[in-house]
């Protein structure tokens, strides 16, 4: 779901880039000294989602985890998924340097909204968590989608093709996300079940 770089225009890479500059302030305002531990191994699960591929049809999409990284860090989504993102870029070409502002606000900002809308949800019961932590997960890729959607169409009319194809693209990836994330907080509830605090 990145952008790559000479894509946009640059009134939307400038927008993104402020859009994330407010969010980067804000999550990095939120985390304590006891949370870093547990941003860093969720930027580094971001960062290995990416190298996860679906095929689908004759291209891939892959994983994003953008959605449980936002339940459990809240507006810390941001700086875990900007690290995850800067090192996806500098270390295989995922997106671009003049990219990060839009590409970590569009999967950053869902992940805060799934923090707000359903991570309540992950403290009932068994059946209840695993339905929050799912609707968390893909509607988490399927908003990022969006905003990556807007980004391209917002920059050239003629990207709206694309901007079909990426969304239908991401949608079994959604559904798959969805149970993934749903599993994993079933997981952590069990384990670690002060991480969903």
């Amino acid at each position: 779901m990145h952008i790559s770089e000479g894509v946009l225009s640059a009134p939307v890479l400038l927008a993104g880039a402020v859009l994330s500059l407010i969010g980067l302030t804000l999550g990095l305002k939120k985390i304590k000294n006891e949370d870093i531990p547990k941003v860093a191994v969720l930027s580094s699960a971001f960062f290995v989602a990416s190298l996860i591929h679906i095929p689908i049809g004759p291209t891939s999409a892959h994983l994003v985890l953008n959605g449980l990284v936002g339940m459990l860090l809240g507006w810390a989504a941001f700086p875990a998924i900007f690290v995850g993102l800067v090192l996806q870029a500098l270390l295989f070409q995922f997106g671009g340097l003049t990219t990060l502002g839009v590409n970590t606000f569009a999967m950053a900002m869902p992940a805060v909204l799934s923090y707000y809308v359903f991570r309540r949800l992950l403290h009932k019961g068994r059946n209840t968590a695993f339905i929050g932590g799912a609707l968390g997960g893909a509607s988490s890729v399927l908003i990022g989608t969006v905003f990556v959607s807007l980004a391209l169409i917002e920059t050239e009319k003629s990207f709206m093709g694309v901007a079909i194809t990426l969304f239908t693209m991401h949608l079994p990836i959604a559904l798959v996300e969805g149970i993934i994330t749903g599993f994993v907080v079933l997981y952590i509830k069990k384990v670690k079940p002060e991480a969903l605090r």
